[in-house]
């Protein structure tokens, strides 16, 4: 071999062993080069996608989109005809539900705790504010056949139903290669929607990824230097150099609930001008008996898992209150106040959760921080959700 020859096989052999490593380092994944430039390498700005990680599924087609925003929208799905998918994740509500601090089912009973948004869901690994779901696609049926969200007897009967409706007909067929309606395509369709909601493109992103320096005020920027700093927010919501989703994906027990969050007194009036003060010792005779949220311990029966709840993203924050898993903090400011103080401070809280020490122009510089999180792509997302449905 001669010497050209010889150095060709050993660059193909180079080559080769870097290929190797980043297959090595990336779990199977081929190893990324990192460009020059500030931005993410999935998507540019202006993109829904923009400040997003590459999204960890393929594409769904557009017909089976189509189908779950239909099935996602029709209350003929619920055993009354009376419950959709949008009515506890509002897309006018940022995809989850602003009105109430439980979610209503069923015969308006209320559920165990507040609807999360479905906006870039399918970043998410586990589902449910205590992580009970891992798959998007087996998600609706959850609700589906919860006896008090949309209350039906069996899958089966979701089924027939949606068998016997004439403007479903063929449209599984159309979206699942021939297949008619069932368990599967019901769930991979509603999740193919729900897959849609991609929504970032925020000023934020603009700022940090796509290197628009009057994208954020100063008051804003300042609110990040609380954010990842003095805040410690960015410890459970990291922001990456090249995305971020806003969130570890793990579970923790923050102090934060409804207990925790009501005063311990209440002005009663009696009469016009004539009030009293009632402490909750006073009203805990009257009160109906409630069963604790145990969180991530109901599922997995580990005892370090009581209280804990899973970190939701930070994007689009200002569309999805109220807040935590009960919903019992209203507004940011009120969330920052909170997390300010250290939590409640009960048995087992993380240790993460301490006394912040913030001053007031911290903590108005974090909440205006945190209202650049906003998709600019939200208004178009809202709107397309509720175009007309065709046969």
């Amino acid at each position: 071999m001669n010497r050209r020859g010889r150095w060709a096989t050993v660059l193909l052999g180079a080559v080769g062993i870097v290929i190797a490593l980043g297959v090595w380092l990336g779990e199977g994944r081929p190893l990324r080069i990192a460009s020059p430039g500030p931005a993410p390498i999935n998507v540019a700005p202006g993109a829904r996608g923009f400040g997003l990680p590459p999204p960890p599924a393929t594409p769904d087609n557009p017909q089976r989109i189509e189908l779950g925003r239909k099935l996602y929208f029709d209350r003929r799905l619920s055993f009354n005809g009376t419950m959709s998918c949008a009515m506890c994740h509002v897309p006018e509500e940022g995809f989850a539900s602003n009105a109430s601090q439980l979610a209503l089912g069923v015969e308006g009973r209320s559920l165990k705790r507040n609807a999360p948004t479905l906006l870039n869901v399918a970043w998410q690994g586990l589902l449910f504010h205590d992580g009970r779901e891992p798959s998007l696609d087996a998600l609706p049926w959850s609700a589906l056949l919860h006896a008090d969200e949309m209350a039906n007897p069996s899958a089966g009967h979701v089924l027939a139903r949606l068998r016997g409706l004439p403007d479903y007909a063929g449209a599984f067929e159309r979206a699942f290669g021939g297949a008619p309606a069932s368990m599967d395509s019901v769930g991979a369709a509603i999740a193919a929607f729900a897959r849609s909601l991609v929504a970032a493109d925020s000023r934020f992103d603009r700022w940090r990824y796509g290197a628009d320096a009057a994208a954020l005020s100063p008051l804003e920027q300042r609110g990040f230097e609380v954010f990842t700093g003095a805040g410690r927010c960015a410890t459970c919501h990291p922001v990456g150099a090249r995305d971020a989703l806003f969130s570890d994906g793990l579970f923790h027990v923050t102090g934060l609930s409804s207990a925790a969050a009501e005063p311990q007194s209440f002005s009663v009036p009696l009469a016009p001008g004539v009030q009293t003060t009632l402490t909750r010792a006073d009203l805990a005779a009257f009160a109906d008996t409630a069963t604790p949220d145990l969180g991530r311990f109901e599922i997995t029966l580990n005892p370090a898992d009581a209280f804990a709840f899973k970190t939701p993203s930070l994007r689009n924050v200002a569309r999805t209150a109220p807040y935590l898993h009960d919903g019992s903090i209203p507004t940011l400011e009120a969330v920052i106040e909170a997390y300010d103080r250290g939590g409640a401070r009960i048995e087992g809280q993380s240790a993460l959760i301490t006394p912040l020490g913030l001053n007031s122009n911290d903590r108005q510089a974090l909440a205006a921080f945190l209202r650049t999180l906003d998709s600019a792509h939200l208004p178009a997302l809202v709107a397309a959700s509720r175009r007309p449905t065709s046969p």
